[in-house]
C-alpha cells in the first residue's frame, strides 16, 4: 500500500480520536489535517492560559479562558473547510468514553499530560482492541511509541514517570495534586526574592485578566456568567505589593491566598467538573505546633511559619538587591525551604489536596522540565509517521521513535523495534492477572486501600472487590466506602485472595494480601505484579521491595522500568 493507492486514501477517511490539545495535541492536529486524515473527534477538558500561547501555535491572547478542544478544531478547521473535525470538551475518564464509544475509531492519539488519564486510555483502547500512538515531550526529549493488543508492550508496561514536568496552566489555575503546589510555591519565591520571570509568573496575571474581561464583555454568556469579571480583584502584582509594602506577610498573604483565589472562583468554566478552592483570611496565626519535619503540622501553624519566613527573607532581599543581587531558591536552606513547604501546604489546602511535612516537600522539590515547542512539534510528526506505518503495513511496520534531546551517533532522532506484551504486566500479559500486595490489614482502612492502592497506585477508575471465599464485598463502585473499617474489620488475613474488578475498564485481576505488621496505615508493597520496583530518592537499594507510602504515590513517585516514559507538555 503506498500514498496513492486507494486502500491507503480509505484508510484516510475512517475517524480517529486525538486526546488532549495542547503542546502536543495542537502540532498534531495540523499534522494530521494536511495530512489528509478527514474524520478527527477531539476530547480535551482544559481551558486555554496565557501561558499556553507561546507553544500552543493554535490558540490567540483572545482565546485565553476558552476550551481547547474547541479553539483548537476551529483553528484546524480554517485551515482545511474539507475536513469533519468534532470536539467534546470534557474528561476522557467520563463514562461517555467507554469501550464501545472507543471501537468506532482506527486509531487513538494519546497527547496527555497526567498519568491517571493517559493509563485509562491505555487500559479502554487495550480492551476494545483499537490501537494507541503514545507519545510525550520533556525539555528537548520526546518519544512516540504504538500499542496494539496482544502484538506490543503498553502504557503501563513502562512503570510511572520519574520525573514529570507540568503544564503552567494547571499550575497556576487547577492544581490536582500536591507537586503542582510545590511548583508554584517556588515560582512564588522567584517572584518575591528573585530573578523576576515573567513566564514563571503562576498567579493571574493582568494580561490573563484583560483577555478574561474583554471575552466576557463581550459575551457574558459564554461562560454561564451574568456580567464580565471586575477589574479590582487583579489588582498589582505579588512582587509590587511586597516592594511597596515592605514585604508585609499580612499583604503578601492577602494577595496569593485570598484575592487571586477570588479572582480564579471568577472562571466559572474551570469549576463545573471540579471542586473549587476556598480563598483564606488572614489570621496572623504564630508557627506554634512545629516540630518533627517528618510531621504534618496544622494549617495555623504553616500560616505562621509562612509570616516568619516572608519576614526574614525580605530582610535577605533587601541587603542584597541594595547591591543589585537577588535571592537563589535552595532547599538546603532552611528559611527558604520553610516557605516553600508553608506556601505549597496552604494552597493545597485552599484546593482540597492533603498537606504535606517538610520532609516530604524537600525530596519533592527538584527541577521543572520546561515545555519546548520545538520538541511537540518533532514528536507531532513522529506520531504521524507511526499513524501511516500503521494503516499502510500494520503491525508488522512498526517503530518506537525517540528525540534524544542530543546527537546520538549523529542523530538527534532514533527508533527501535516495539517491545512484545511484558509477561509480568497485569494489563496487556495476559495469563494469570495476578498482584501480591503488603499490607497491615490491623491498620490499613478499606478507604485507604481504595484511594492509594487501586486507585492512585494502580490505576483503577471504579473498582469493585470481593474477598473470595465467603463472596464479602469490600468495595463496591456503586456505594462509599465505610471511612472507619480497616481490612481486618472485613476478614482479610495473610494470604486473603480479593478478586477486584472494574467494569469501566473491562479489567479483572486477583490480588493475593500478605501481612505485613512492619508498615503503618499508609504503606504497602508490590511483591509481584505489575513491574519490578527501584527505591525512591533516598532510600538505599536493596533486593526487597520498597516501602510506598500514600504520600509518595500521590506524587508520582511510582513503580519505574529500566526505560523511562516522558510526559507530555
Amino acid at each position: 500500500m503506498t500514498w496513492k493507492t486507494d486502500d491507503f486514501k480509505e484508510g484516510l477517511t475512517k475517524p480517529v480520536l486525538v486526546v488532549g490539545a495542547g503542546g502536543i495535541g495542537c502540532e498534531l492536529l495540523k499534522n494530521l489535517a494536511q495530512t489528509g486524515f478527514t474524520k478527527i473527534h477531539v476530547v480535551d477538558l482544559d481551558t486555554i492560559d496565557i501561558s499556553n500561547l507561546n507553544r500552543q501555535f493554535l490558540f490567540r491572547k483572545e482565546h485565553v479562558s476558552k476550551s481547547k478542544a474547541e479553539i483548537a478544531t476551529a483553528a484546524v478547521k480554517a485551515m482545511n473547510p474539507k475536513i469533519d473535525i468534532t470536539f467534546d470538551h470534557g474528561s476522557v475518564i467520563s463514562d461517555k468514553y467507554d469501550i464501545n464509544y472507543l471501537k468506532q475509531f482506527v486509531v487513538v492519539f494519546n497527547a496527555l499530560d497526567n498519568f491517571a488519564a493517559r493509563a485509562h486510555v491505555n487500559r479502554i483502547c487495550l480492551a476494545a482492541d483499537v490501537p494507541l500512538i503514545e507519545s510525550g515531550s520533556a525539555g528537548y526529549k520526546g518519544n512516540v511509541f504504538t500499542i496494539i493488543k496482544g502484538k506490543t508492550e503498553c502504557f503501563e508496561c513502562l512503570g510511572k514517570p520519574q520525573q514529570k514536568s507540568f503544564p503552567n496552566c494547571t499550575i497556576r489555575n487547577t492544581p490536582s495534586e500536591f507537586v503542582h503546589c510545590v511548583v508554584w510555591a517556588k515560582s512564588v519565591f522567584n517572584q518575591l526574592f528573585g530573578q523576576v520571570d515573567p513566564d514563571e509568573d503562576v498567579s493571574p496575571s493582568a494580561e490573563d485578566a484583560d483577555a478574561e474581561n474583554k471575552d466576557v464583555e463581550d459575551k457574558p454568556e459564554a461562560n454561564g456568567d451574568e456580567k464580565a469579571v471586575e477589574k479590582p480583584l487583579l489588582g498589582k502584582s505579588v512582587r509590587e505589593i511586597a516592594s511597596q509594602s515592605g514585604y508585609d506577610p499580612q499583604k503578601v498573604f492577602h494577595k496569593l491566598f485570598s484575592d487571586d483565589i477570588t479572582y480564579l472562583l471568577t472562571m466559572t468554566h474551570l469549576w463545573k467538573e471540579r471542586r473549587p478552592p476556598r480563598p483564606l483570611t488572614w489570621e496572623g496565626n504564630s508557627a506554634a505546633g512545629a516540630g518533627n519535619n517528618n510531621t504534618v503540622w496544622p494549617l495555623q501553624t504553616w500560616e505562621g511559619i509562612f509570616t516568619n519566613a516572608v519576614n526574614e527573607l525580605g530582610q535577605r532581599f533587601a541587603e542584597v538587591n541594595a547591591v543589585g543581587n537577588v535571592l537563589d531558591w535552595d532547599k538546603d536552606d532552611e528559611v527558604a525551604m520553610n516557605f516553600v513547604a508553608a506556601a505549597s501546604n496552604i494552597r493545597a489546602n485552599i484546593f482540597n489536596i492533603p498537606m504535606k511535612s517538610v520532609f516530604d516537600i524537600k525530596s519533592m522539590a527538584g527541577n521543572i522540565i520546561p515545555a519546548i515547542a520545538t520538541t511537540n512539534a518533532m514528536v507531532a510528526g513522529m506520531i504521524v509517521i507511526e499513524a501511516i506505518r500503521l494503516l499502510r503495513n500494520g503491525v508488522d511496520d512498526l517503530r518506537a521513535a525517540y528525540a534524544a534531546g542530543k546527537l546520538i551517533n549523529n542523530r538527534l532522532i532514533s527508533s527501535s523495534k516495539v517491545a512484545p506484551p511484558n509477561a509480568k504486566c497485569f494489563i496487556c500479559g495476559g495469563g494469570n492477572r495476578e498482584i501480591h500486595i503488603a499490607v497491615n490489614v490491623e491498620k490499613m482502612r478499606v478507604a485507604t486501600f481504595q484511594d492509594v492502592v487501586l486507585k492512585k497506585g494502580l490505576s483503577f477508575a471504579e473498582p469493585d472487590v470481593v474477598l473470595i471465599g465467603p463472596s464479602t464485598i469490600i468495595i463496591s463502585s456503586e456505594d462509599d466506602v465505610d471511612p472507619t473499617k480497616t481490612l481486618h474489620d472485613f476478614g482479610l488475613r495473610s494470604s486473603s485472595m480479593l478478586d477486584c474488578d472494574d467494569f469501566k475498564q473491562d479489567l479483572t485481576v486477583k490480588i493475593i494480601i500478605e501481612q505485613d505488621s512492619s508498615l503503618d496505615e499508609k504503606q504497602y508493597e508490590i511483591r509481584d505484579g505489575a513491574a519490578k520496583e527501584e527505591p525512591m530518592e533516598g532510600v538505599a537499594s536493596s533486593s526487597a521491595p520498597r516501602k510506598r507510602v500514600a504520600e509518595a504515590v500521590e506524587n508520582g513517585d511510582g513503580i519505574l522500568s529500566k526505560r523511562s516514559r516522558i510526559e507530555a507538555n
